[in-house]
């Protein structure tokens, strides 16, 4: 029977068995000022070798008489490193926020060394970065101790007592849970006996957003990357209570960070969104560099496209609809071996610094992004109510699909690539299929905003697939479709269909209150499309509609994101109040349930 800590779906009953609540001070916190930025979460699963050494450690050991020793030697080794690797992050060797940036300093000559790319014949997005993708005898570490630092942008840090050892004595597969509550950022232990998270971390800005980066992470170091309210980023190393500071004080951007993801596969690399309506790629080892974006309807600047050419940018008023506005800093590759621009710096001044390169989306605040599973598209959705898929590789605007009143709010990739979710201001889950460029269905149950999508990847085999969504109704939902039953829908006339969306994003527009309203096109005489990427937002009597399988309310809680696990999901209000639903002890996808259950049917006929 169903409670509030329970719920039943088509598999069996999901229950809590884990609860992390904001602690007093965060909660005070909380309380006193407005929630702008809601809870987001994070997780990693991380390996811990099971072969313990066997040599038992002596009683000097045991008592912390070669701490000294282990720290001396840490200090060696990082240091010798640095100057190995040429690591460059854009934190000052002061780390006090008023300090000057040490970004001045050219970085060694090693940090500008282009590497080969990896896979020539399939192409990986920014192979261009010099520095990115190459191979190091030695990773490098964050520069500043967490633990020892002055700097007033973290206020205050608590570990558990004994971190390092509680560390040392696990084995085998432990998930690790990132979460921000306020100002305060949390790393705790899923499914762990502690009441107490691992550390806590009070900064004197609001974390925004946070990522993990999958393609480094081991039982001796995990990259987490945080970005701010501020527009600050920071990069930690919780196991080593380790930190590096980029885009210090805003210097790149000083809009606030509203998405961070690391790009697939990178251990470099990483992606930011900014309320101002633009992606910012970085560089984690590299310094903040002196860097002022173009912007569209300046003077028209010289830009140089990836092929080295040079080309003019006054083709006319730059349009979000139908393309991205790329800069590209100084020290690219192809703007340094490419025509000087005005002004130029010599080739020797040129060392590669933060950005890699800056894109400007849209007009409006970036709400959120995704990476497609093979890292070479994005799919990014704004306030303006479009949906957009960004190529990286060519760093091109693919596509862009309008929603169907109002932004859109949370999106999501399914595993195989096929599919896109949308959740948005028009209490909808939109799905959307790049590979055929249409909405094939929504999906109606929310009451309210919805607040976080997500795919389960447990649950999707190809054929069908399952998805759960949250919303600002406090309703948690899970939906089943599969792509065979979900036919082509019979098509209106495409100036009437046109026409409707035109009518209904103007409305949405108006009532919001927006002063720059950008319709979609109505053709042209001759029935080509002046925005051919544009795809506008389908009637409802055009779109196949999915019904939930599942709608739990959870009472008085605000909810804003869901998080699927392989042993179940989670979810997390905006106060910070984050619950682990376990899943039924047998997880099995349907076909082979049904399978099953025929082949127990067929098995009782015939002993009967």
């Amino acid at each position: 029977m169903e409670n509030e800590s329970t719920f039943v779906a088509p598999e069996g009953v999901y229950s809590v068995t884990e609860e992390h609540k904001p602690t007093p001070l965060a909660q005070h916190t909380i309380a006193a000022a407005p929630i702008l930025y809601p809870t987001r979460i994070s997780t990693v699963s991380v390996r811990f070798s099971v072969n313990k050494p066997t040599n038992s450690p002596g009683l000097s050991q045991l008592l912390g008489g070669g701490r000294e020793k282990e720290f001396r030697k840490e200090k060696v080794v990082t240091r010798d490193k640095e100057r190995e690797d040429g690591l460059s992050v854009s934190s000052s060797d002061d780390p006090d926020d008023g300090s000057p940036d040490a970004s001045s300093t050219p970085a060694p000559d090693g940090a500008a060394s282009t590497p080969a790319i990896p896979h020539e014949q399939s192409p990986t997005p920014f192979a261009h970065n010099p520095g990115g993708l190459g191979k190091r005898k030695s990773v490098p570490r964050p520069k500043h101790n967490m633990r020892t630092t002055s700097s007033t942008f973290i206020t205050r840090l608590q570990n558990i007592d004994n971190l390092s050892k509680a560390l040392q004595s696990k084995q085998g597969d432990t998930t690790f849970l990132f979460y921000n509550a306020a100002k305060t950022f949390v790393w705790t232990e899923a499914g762990a006996k502690l009441k107490e998270p691992l550390a806590r971390i009070y900064f004197s800005a609001y974390p925004t957003c946070h990522d993990v980066n999958l393609a480094t992470v081991s039982s001796e170091r995990i990259d987490v990357i945080i970005g701010f309210n501020t527009g600050d980023i920071l990069w930690f190393d919780p196991i080593s209570s380790r930190y590096g500071r980029l885009n210090k004080q805003g210097r790149i951007c000083n809009s606030p960070c509203t998405a961070i993801r690391w790009v697939p596969e990178s251990p470099n690399l990483f992606l930011v969104s900014h309320a101002d309506g633009t992606i910012i790629v970085y560089d984690k080892e590299r310094e903040d560099g002196a860097f002022i974006p173009h912007e569209p309807g300046s003077s028209p600047p010289t830009v140089f496209p990836l092929d080295g050419s040079s080309s003019s940018s006054s083709q006319g008023e730059w349009n979000p609809l139908d393309s991205i506005f790329v800069t590209m800093p100084p020290w690219h590759p192809v703007t340094a071996g490419g025509p000087q621009p005005p002004g130029g710096k010599p080739e020797k001044e040129k060392t590669a610094k933060n950005p890699v390169s800056h894109w400007r989306v849209s007009r409006r605040s970036i709400v959120d992004f995704v990476f497609s599973p093979d890292a070479k598209y994005l799919a990014a959705i704004a306030e303006d109510g479009c949906l957009r898929v960004i190529d990286t590789v060519a760093e091109q605007l693919v596509d862009c699909y309008a929603s169907y009143f109002g932004a859109f709010t949370s999106v999501a990739w399914s595993p195989d690539g096929r599919f896109i979710l949308t959740g948005g201001q028009d209490d909808l889950v939109t799905i959307f299929s790049p590979w055929e460029q249409r909405v094939i269905a929504r999906c109606q149950g929310h009451s309210s905003f919805v607040c976080g999508v997500a795919f389960d990847d447990v649950r999707c085999d190809g054929r069908t697939y399952r998805f759960g969504s949250i919303g600002e109704d406090n309703k948690l939902i899970l939906w089943d479709f599969s792509s065979g039953a979900l036919h082509r829908p019979k098509l209106h006339a495409v100036h009437h269909q046109r026409m409707s969306m035109t009518s209904s994003i103007s409305l949405a527009l108006r009532r919001r209150g927006e002063s720059t309203v950008f319709l979609p096109p109505t053709g042209t005489p001759g029935g080509e499309s002046p925005l051919p990427r544009y795809h506008p937002a389908p009637s409802r009597n055009e779109v196949a509609v999915v019904q939930p399988v599942v709608v739990k309310h959870i009472s008085n809680e605000m909810l804003a994101h869901i998080h699927f696990l392989p042993r179940g999901l989670l979810t997390a209000n905006k106060l910070g109040h984050i619950k682990f639903w376990i899943r039924p002890l047998a997880v099995q996808p349907r076909h082979l349930r049904t399978q099953s259950a025929y082949r127990r049917a067929s098995q009782t006929d015939a002993i009967s």
